[in-house]
């Protein structure tokens, strides 16, 4: 019973410490989902130029961050007309390049993670681009298109069908000061809540756990934190492996990625294993349903090979460059609630959350979210 009270201890402590930094995330991110009509994606994905994949990755930046929302948007993308690497490209950047995640990485781990994300996901894109070029047969990708268009339900498929932004036009101000965009961001807001509160929680208890009970020592030897060369060459392999086997994806594997750093697994490590949400065991049964096992397959290939080298890069840049912080820096809270700096920014920002639900019931929201898992159409 002791053990279980620490293990969910610092899950408290750890959910108490994040809440306003995930509450400003979502905010800014509804912000910006609000005043992007999906129409417009799906306009400027239709190659795979460099040019093209680079908008579909400032467009993912600005969606959803949840993975499985992300990968069912994608596929919608997809059988909307968008170009099969572009569609990718806009799924990558939707879970690793997106407002909540860089503030949540910095607040636990540090900047330099947050930094490292943002130049570590535009690497894996590139990466991306180069092996589908490469390896990507026409027959394979005629086979997925059309195991798409047959429209099989994977998940989230009613939330990433949803187009909740501002249908007026005007400036972006004149847009988002109105009425309409007071009720799009308020359901944009909730809607993304709702799409990751499930692996947020599920996360933060794994994460309790692991911390509670599972010792360094454990840690130390399965990284090699001991022979600094090994533990760099491993950690970007093994840290996608832990990924898929953690079913633990979005923003939810952030504290675990605490808790794997602090073990001493390897910086490359870390970023390698932030990635792999894409990869994760439940994703990839719906990449089957959605491109077929072939597809499924190759995707599980190029983006664990893309995620490695994005680890190896940052790795090497980063080192090189006297950015990697020490493990010691990290946090993992739990001191419980205290009256400081924390508690005060999540009475406000808890305000402002409040504020957001309350629209969001008002304007036909509840509605909506008895929809999220509707189907693809």
């Amino acid at each position: 019973m002791h053990a279980v009270i620490h293990a969910l201890s610092i899950t408290g402590s750890m959910t108490w410490e994040i809440t306003w930094a995930l509450i400003l995330g979502f905010a800014l991110s509804a912000v910006v989902q609000a005043v992007v009509r999906r129409s417009t994606v799906v306009r400027l994905l239709g190659d795979a130029r460099p040019r093209t994949l680079a908008v579909a990755a400032g467009l993912g930046a600005a969606s959803s961050s949840c993975s499985y929302a992300a990968v069912a948007l994608a596929r919608a993308l997809l059988r909307k007309g968008a170009d099969f690497t572009a569609a990718m490209a806009f799924e990558i950047a939707s879970t690793n390049l997106v407002i909540e995640l860089g503030v949540i990485l910095a607040l636990l781990m540090g900047w330099q993670f947050t930094l490292a994300e943002f130049v570590g996901g535009p690497i894996m894109i590139v990466v991306i681009a180069v092996l589908f070029r490469i390896f990507l047969r026409e027959r394979l990708l005629r086979s997925a298109r059309e195991q798409a268009d047959r429209g099989v339900a994977g998940s989230m498929e009613g939330h990433a069908a949803m187009d909740m932004s501002i249908q007026r036009d005007g400036s972006f101000a004149r847009r988002l000061f109105s009425a309409e965009g007071f009720t799009s961001v308020s359901h944009v807001f909730v809607m993304e809540w709702a799409a990751i509160i499930r692996d947020l929680v599920i996360g933060l208890l794994v994460a309790g756990a692991i911390a509670a009970w599972v010792p360094d020592s454990f840690w130390q030897a399965f990284f090699f934190s001991g022979h600094p060369l090994a533990a760099k060459l491993w950690g970007p392999l093994i840290g996608p492996v832990v990924a898929i086997i953690s079913f633990v994806c979005s923003i939810g594997n952030v504290p675990l990625a605490v808790v794997l750093w602090k073990g001493g697994i390897s910086f490359g490590g870390v970023v390698a294993f932030i990635f792999a949400d894409l990869i994760i065991a439940p994703i990839l049964n719906i990449y089957r349903k959605y491109y077929g096992p072939k597809m499924a397959a190759f995707l599980l290939g190029t983006f664990f090979t893309a995620m490695a080298a994005a680890g190896y890069v940052i790795e090497l840049v980063f080192g090189g460059l006297g950015l990697i912080p020490s493990p010691a820096t990290a946090k993992i809270p739990d001191q419980g609630v205290s009256w400081d700096y924390t508690t005060w920014l999540n009475i406000v920002f808890l305000i402002l959350a409040a504020t957001l639900i309350v629209r969001f019931t008002r304007t036909g929201g509840p509605a909506m979210l008895r929809m999220m898992g509707g189907k693809p159409e």
